[in-house]
């Protein structure tokens, strides 16, 4: 049972998404419209009466060819402003990629902590709460916020998908650095669950500088194994290229990668299509890869747009969605 009226907005790239999560709850998006002017501002306004509602706008924040992370992030900010002023009773932002996550800690002197300062843009335009997917730091998502911010786990749904792309082969799941060894070993968990069998565990000694990956040692047994490596996001592909490379020369039989968000930026095809992974599974987190001419052959989307749907019906209804989010 609703609480409240459900009002769905979905913005930009991210509807097709919206329509997606809008069908599973069994309604339609709500109107909007979007206007460019001609010096490069824009504006977003609703075409529904929100006054009184539980509004839910989708918007995910990667940068494409359209539009950067930046772009997208002050349109959804503007746009939620917007919804406040125009009598929202409640308004979450859902952001299955949430921009500036990785950056979550000052790892040299004097630099911004994006993660805690894009928490305060949100509760700025007066957000209630923010619905995300698989963030980078999970700690330091949740302390960044004031207002509620819920941050859902895509493991399940991949880990659903390698059942089969496992087979009877024995398995073993790698983390490409030691900071992704719980997001790993939680996949590990669920998979060695729905194969009813042991999976093994293993990861990659690697560290980064300026944006050059170094290291290489994989700690683990992977000789003869299926290899996956589970990471939660995959933009140039270096990091995943490299533990994949690193699974390859410890003997692994075929490597396979488990991403969340495919946001392949830059080099990525030209990256990863040198690596040994077969294929790559990432969800639909981001519209539209970007063009990766032969790699997009070795790429498979699975939808999450269920889970987002269900973690909307239960807020809605003011029930609970812990068991949708990692423990």
């Amino acid at each position: 049972m609703r609480d409240v009226d459900l009002t769905l907005f979905a913005l930009g790239a991210s509807h097709e998404f919206g329509a997606r999560v809008a069908s599973r709850l069994g309604i339609d998006l709500a109107p909007h419209e979007e206007r460019e002017f001609e010096d490069g501002e824009h504006k977003s306004r609703s075409l529904a009466n929100v006054r009184g509602a539980d509004v839910y706008v989708v918007h995910s924040l990667n940068g494409d060819a359209a539009q950067s992370a930046n772009d997208k992030l002050v349109r959804l900010l503007l746009f939620a402003g917007s919804l406040r002023d125009a009598g929202a009773a409640r308004l979450t932002a859902v952001v299955p990629y949430l921009a500036y996550a990785r950056k979550d800690q000052r790892s040299k002197s004097r630099d911004p902590v994006a993660t805690r300062y894009v928490a305060r843009f949100f509760e700025s335009a007066g957000c209630d709460a923010v619905l995300t997917l698989d963030v980078h730091n999970l700690a330091a998502f949740q302390n960044a916020f004031r207002c509620r911010a819920d941050n859902l786990s895509a493991a399940g749904i991949l880990a659903e998908r390698f059942v089969a792309l496992a087979g009877s082969e024995p398995v073993c799941v790698v983390s490409p650095d030691a900071g992704g060894i719980k997001r790993a070993d939680r996949f590990r968990s669920l998979l060695a669950k729905r194969l009813g069998r042991e999976v093994g565990a293993a990861f990659v000694e690697k560290y980064r500088s300026e944006g050059v990956v170094r290291g290489g040692q994989l700690v683990g047994d992977v000789r003869g194994c299926v290899a996956i490596v589970v990471d939660d996001l995959v933009s140039a592909g270096r990091t995943l290229a490299h533990a994949a490379e690193a699974g390859r020369q410890a003997g692994a039989k075929r490597v396979f990668g488990a991403v969340t968000h495919g946001v392949f930026a830059g080099e990525a095809a030209a990256i990863l299509g040198a690596s040994p992974l077969e294929r790559i599974v990432v969800t639909d987190t981001i519209a539209g890869a970007r063009p990766l001419g032969s790699l997009a052959s070795r790429i498979e989307c699975v939808s999450v747009a269920p889970l987002v749907a269900e973690a909307i019906a239960r807020l809605n209804a003011n029930g609970s969605i812990e068991d949708l989010v990692p423990g």
